[in-house]
């Protein structure tokens, strides 16, 4: 009795050994600190992976600058303590940058500031700038920026039910065998992994066909929200030739989004403001708050300015600005029929700009999207003279309900396929 026993336990013994590894391999993958993740969320908005200076100096190089890893992460972890323990390089770099304080991150445990400086002492490779049919250049982001742990939480869950169902096999084996043998009976035989899932699957036809019908719907989901995907960009963030700040211009200075993009009101595209735009105020203004002479000499490069003579008298470069938003060739949108006789707001669709220093696509601006936004949009009928008539018709049809852009023709396939 006890040396069945001690036979039968064997195979449980390793499998639940297996489970115990695999659990806290999978685990430890899903426990290691995403140093990209940390950095773009707690150190890009002050500063760059390579030489340029945003409102902290570039880290390229940073390894061989800073005395040591242990100085780098004190001084990570609280840069405010580190000057005030008089150390000579700390106080230095402190006043090269103007007396600007670093933030404190105490709240970064010290594997999170270790995988920091991990991804600073080795960045990812800048994307590749693609050309596109019109000739200018567009950086395209990576099609995945970071790693999901999803994948290996999907893995560790199936290591997990593989090895469960298993274990439980095992014991269920083991029992029936000690059963067989105090009843006289023999011991069921030891089958392969395979025989017994081909065994299990005849004795449960039921079972597996509505496995199968699972699997399959579940993968035509997976298919369909996929190709649902394709040329939708949200998100999509490139970098321009120019570091023009929305933050800065639309958002701190409060200039409205016409004065540069004055096509918004008056026609089908808001357009790229030309150099000459820029130059009404930074012929003036020859430096910027966070990136000083660098990023406005490239706006006097473009248009030939010359800030010594404050004569256009230089060779003219034009800027190869990286586009955001592009619809398909296949459908019509025209701003000013939104901005001016819809009076929408360019936030309703590109998002938060004045918060944005680098400018993203906001919205999926998909098809779906936009018929929504019709459904729920409200008509403006007041102060409106040459729509009146049309007006008073649709408060008739629809008396008593709000007046939205759909009822008036807004999802109309060829209102924006023609």
């Amino acid at each position: 009795m006890d040396t069945l026993c001690n036979k039968s336990q064997r195979p449980f013994l390793k499998l639940f050994s297996f489970l115990i590894f695999s659990f806290t391999f999978c685990f430890s993958l899903l426990a290691q600190p995403d140093g990209a993740k940390i950095f773009k969320q707690n150190c890009a908005v002050c500063h760059r992976l390579d030489n340029q200076k945003l409102t902290g100096p570039g880290l390229e190089g940073i390894a061989s600058r800073a005395p040591s890893d242990k100085w780098l992460h004190d001084w990570i972890k609280n840069n405010e303590k580190v000057r005030k323990s008089g150390d000579t390089y700390a106080n230095k770099i402190y006043q090269e940058n103007g007396g600007v304080q670093m933030t404190v991150f105490e709240n970064l445990s010290d594997d999170e500031i270790a995988a920091v400086i991990k991804y600073v002492k080795n960045p990812p490779a800048a994307p590749v700038a693609a050309t596109n049919t019109t000739g200018a250049a567009t950086t395209g982001e990576p099609a995945a920026e970071e790693s999901s742990n999803s994948f290996f939480i999907i893995l560790a869950l199936i290591v997990f039910l593989i090895v469960l169902i298993a274990v439980l096999r095992g014991v269920k084996r083991t029992l029936t065998n000690v059963s067989n043998q105090k009843q006289g009976l023999p011991e069921l035989p030891e089958l392969g992994a395979w025989r017994t899932i081909t065994t299990w699957m005849g004795g449960n036809k039921r079972k597996v066909a509505l496995i199968i019908i699972f699997l399959m719907a579940w993968g035509s989901k997976v298919t369909w929200d996929s190709l649902m995907g394709i040329g939708v960009f949200q998100g999509y963030k490139p970098e321009q030739p120019i570091k023009f700040s929305h933050k800065i211009h639309a958002g701190d200075n409060g200039i409205n989004c016409v004065y540069c993009h004055s096509g918004a009101e008056k026609g089908k595209t808001a357009g790229i403001p030309t150099a000459n735009v820029c130059m009404n105020c930074h012929k003036g203004i020859s430096k910027g708050p966070t990136t000083g002479e660098t990023e406005i000499k490239k706006i006097y490069e473009a248009v030939g300015f010359n800030p010594e003579t404050q004569k256009y008298d230089k060779p003219q470069h034009p800027i190869k600005w990286n586009r955001v938003h592009n619809l398909q060739d296949f459908v019509y949108f025209n701003h000013s029929q939104h901005v001016v006789v819809g009076k929408q707001d360019c936030e309703n669709c590109h998002g938060e700009v004045k918060k944005m220093d680098l400018v993203q696509q906001h919205s999926p601006l998909t098809m779906g999207w936009c018929i929504d936004c019709h459904r729920k949009t409200e008509v403006s009928m007041d102060k409106n003279p040459y729509y009146e008539d049309l007006h008073k018709k649709l408060a008739e049809k629809y008396k008593g309900q709000k007046i939205t852009v759909d009822k008036m023709g807004g999802i109309e396939c060829a209102k924006c396929h023609y």
